[in-house]
């Protein structure tokens, strides 16, 4: 399985499945004498780790991160870094009824197709427990950037239709604080009250809902990114997207942009005490793939989980259509071959005949996966 890492000069490689014994990341490129806040980096860890609200999922880990190599004294040595977090509350047996059955719009199908094997246990790689290590390396990559000025800040804008206004920035802290102040992690109080409502709402029908974050990048110097295919943009559309559940990534005017002409759309560039910047934003900070030094926003469109609390049809990974389909066309080639040997004497009667025993067959196999699914409810 290839396809584990992201990054060029500050490359990261994650590794681990859900209900393994550990996951972790190795960080290679990160450069030498960075100070490492294990602290911070502890801290990023519990603001994603499960069982913290009513509204996430309740499996239990405490996310402890340990680093292995890389780093000496408190500081980086230049050399790959490794850090591992040990799988503490798996409950494997959770999972034993989804052994041989493919989960409604889970990796389950595409994995077992694939790769001839899959760990049903969770989903095994597919998990978004493998996010965990994204945040740990994602941590350390925020501490290098803070050492240039750099600041990242993100918050859930939308919860199904239910949309945050634009929230004012006028600090990185300051927004950061307002969004923990709530368990959905809006910055808008109000509006963050409202989607925890319709979140509990959802969750006592045994349902999901999907949303968005909606993600700033302060202070960034002009000149990220490369032409062509390495535009800054299609980097971080490649990141976001790879994330579990993300269907949608949209930066600065997104799809609203299309609905604009060209004289509403363009970004009037202006002198300022900070160099040249633009009236608005509707680039998001990016033009031509590189950034331009104003904020770059973008947003992140979620499906709701998959894993629902309700019963839905499914098939067996051991019954499956395609073997009764295959069982109809060996009927079909006997019929044929009997005509011929019958040297097509009474052609439409045995015409009539092949038909009704194939569509009978048909039929009685289709009730047959039809209660196999039933008794394998995901």
């Amino acid at each position: 399985m290839a396809g584990n890492s992201f990054g060029q000069l500050f490359r990261i490689t994650t590794f681990g499945e859900s209900h393994g014994e550990a996951i972790g990341v190795i960080i290679d490129g990160c450069p030498s004498q960075l100070p490492v806040d294990l602290d911070y980096i502890q801290s990023e860890l519990d603001k994603r780790k499960p069982g913290q609200s009513k509204i996430t999922t309740q499996r239990k880990e405490s996310d402890t991160v340990r680093i292995l190599s890389g780093v000496f004294e408190g500081k980086t040595t230049g050399t790959p870094i490794m850090m591992l977090i040990p799988n503490e509350d798996q409950r494997s047996k959770d999972y034993s009824h989804n052994t041989n059955v493919f989960r409604p719009s889970h990796a389950d199908y595409t994995y077992q197709t694939k790769y001839g094997i899959r760990d049903h246990r969770g989903g095994g790689r597919s998990s978004a427990r493998e996010t965990a290590a994204r945040v740990a390396a994602g941590a350390l990559a925020k501490l290098l950037l803070k050492s240039q000025g750099i600041e990242i800040i993100a918050h859930v804008s939308s919860v199904g239709k239910i949309n945050a206004p634009n929230v004012e920035i006028k600090s990185a802290q300051e927004f950061i604080d307002d969004r923990e102040k709530n368990i959905v992690r809006c910055a808008d109080p109000a509006t963050a009250e409202e989607m925890i409502e319709f979140i509990d709402s959802v969750r006592k029908d045994g349902d999901t809902v999907g949303g968005k974050i909606t993600c700033h990048v302060l202070n960034c110097p002009v000149g990220l990114g490369e032409p062509v295919f390495d535009k800054l943009h299609a980097d971080l559309g490649k990141a976001m997207l790879s994330i579990n559940a993300v269907h949608g990534f949209e930066f600065g005017s997104g799809f609203e942009g299309s609905e604009m002409r060209g004289s509403e759309h363009n970004d009037i560039f202006i002198r300022s005490d900070s160099g040249i910047r633009t009236i608005s934003n509707y680039s998001g900070g990016i033009q031509g793939g590189i950034s331009n030094g104003m904020p770059i926003d973008f947003k992140v469109a979620f499906k709701p989980v998959a894993t629902i609390m309700q019963n839905q049809a499914t098939v067996d990974a051991k019954v499956t259509l395609p073997k009764y389909q295959a069982r109809a066309v060996t009927i079909l080639v006997w019929y044929l071959a009997l005509c011929l040997l019958l040297k097509l004497w009474l052609l439409w009667f045995w015409q009539i005949i092949g038909c009704v025993i194939v569509i009978l067959f048909c039929l009685n196999n289709s009730k047959r996966v039809s209660r196999k699914c039933e008794t394998n409810e995901t």
